[in-house]
This record gives structure tokens, C-alpha cells and sequence, in this order.
């Protein structure tokens, strides 16, 4: 007969996951837009950096708004109506100005939540009233993939 004795057994403590967090996903090289900007210089370089979207701020880098390729549909279709090829309508006439934002610390989580039910597709980033980053749809679905062998 064999007797066993593994002694005082340990308990490690268990592991955590570290929190998900915007900071961590969010762009932050933005292309920002101005209110006075054209819908052409807007059309144009949305194209050239294959975004759907900027934040607007004023000329003290506060953000004012949004701009997206939704938005410039209104000025494209008010060009087709009076037959102008070109977009001179300006960001400040065509933006959305009711801005929903995130904060850096919030969980990627609960931003994935925030798409769902607002059905927006980027959301400007502010810690302390500064613009920091973008957060967009396209973000959060390139998070989830690398996620998928940490604990969630």
C-alpha cells in the first residue's frame, strides 16, 4: 500500500484578463476637417485615404462636428439637381454637429454595444474636452479576431 502526501497545497490567484479598452483600438493619425472646408477637398481626400469619414474641428482643434460620405451625398445630389460637376458646399452646412463620443478608458465592449443601438459608424475619442482618436466600425471588427484567445 502506497501512501501519498503532496503537502499544503497553494492556490494561486486567478488571472484576470486586462480590461478591453477604445485606447487600444482607436486611430489616432486622424484626417480632421474644418467647418470652411469645401465637400470637394472633403470627396477628395475621404478617397485618397480610403476613409468613410473625418472628425470637424475649429481652428483651436475642438471638435465641432463629424463629416462622412453620407453627408456629402446631400451636397452630390444637390450638384446633380442644378447641374454643377463640382461640390462647393462647405463641411459646416453638411456635417453632423450633435456628436456622440467615447472616452479612452470605456470598454470595447460596450463601444461594440454603442454601434448596435446608435447604427453610427465611427465615434471621435475625447479625454479632458481633447479630440485623442476615432474609434470606428471597422476598428472594433479588427479587434475581435486577434481577441480570440484571451479570456473575454
Amino acid at each position: 500500500m502506497v501512501k501519498s502526501f503532496q503537502g499544503v497545497r497553494v492556490v494561486e490567484p486567478k488571472k484576470t484578463a486586462a480590461p478591453i479598452l477604445v485606447q487600444d483600438h482607436m486611430s489616432t493619425n486622424l484626417v480632421t476637417f474644418f467647418p470652411d472646408d469645401t465637400i470637394d477637398h472633403v470627396l477628395d481626400l475621404l478617397t485618397k485615404r480610403k476613409i468613410s469619414g473625418a472628425p470637424v474641428v475649429d481652428q483651436s482643434g475642438n471638435l465641432v462636428g463629424i463629416i462622412s460620405e453620407v453627408d456629402c451625398l446631400k451636397e452630390i445630389i444637390k450638384g446633380k439637381y442644378s447641374n454643377t460637376p463640382t461640390f462647393p458646399g462647405t463641411v459646416g452646412e453638411h456635417m453632423t454637429k450633435n456628436v456622440i463620443t467615447l472616452k479612452p478608458d470605456l470598454s470595447l465592449f460596450d463601444a461594440a454595444q454603442l454601434f448596435l443601438d446608435k447604427k453610427i459608424r465611427r465615434f471621435p475619442v475625447m479625454k479632458d474636452g481633447k479630440l485623442v482618436g476615432q474609434l470606428s466600425l471597422s476598428d472594433v471588427i479588427r479587434a475581435f479576431p486577434k481577441l480570440k484567445d484571451t479570456t473575454w
